[in-house]
């Protein structure tokens, strides 16, 4: 069983930061050797989550578009679509697209970037 960081109710637990059980959840899919069922998910973080706790996160990770799910009899069938960085680029792109002012938004982000970064950034849109 893969444990990732420390669960609720452990002694010296933590809550988990905004979007870590996601990220958790889609390593665990990414992880599995196909489809498999939201049951499977939560044996595989640790069964210290409630059944429905990974099935609420596995639907915002599929309104997301991160997961895929098919139907199995009663239940779903999840696969990742998305790895670590593609859930953050998700999650920055939501943020861009709730502004109103989208270039002020790109400009204070791109002027608070490093310059390794912004470097990064021009080279990925010259390749584009």
């Amino acid at each position: 069983m893969v444990k990732y960081g420390d669960q609720p109710g452990e002694s010296g637990g933590r809550r988990r930061g905004q979007g870590e059980l996601e990220s958790q959840v889609l390593a665990v899919l990414r992880a599995a050797p196909g489809p498999v069922t939201a049951a499977w998910v939560r044996q595989h973080l640790g069964d210290e989550l409630a059944y429905t706790t990974i099935v609420t996160i596995l639907t915002r990770l599929h309104a997301k578009q991160a997961v895929t799910r098919g139907k199995s009899g009663r239940s779903y069938l999840w696969s990742a679509l998305a790895d670590e960085a593609g859930l953050a680029a998700l999650r920055m792109r939501r943020v861009l697209d709730s502004e109103s002012d989208r270039n002020a938004v790109l400009t204070s982000f791109v002027s608070s970037l490093s310059e390794e970064d912004e470097r990064l950034v021009r080279d990925l849109l010259r390749e584009e």
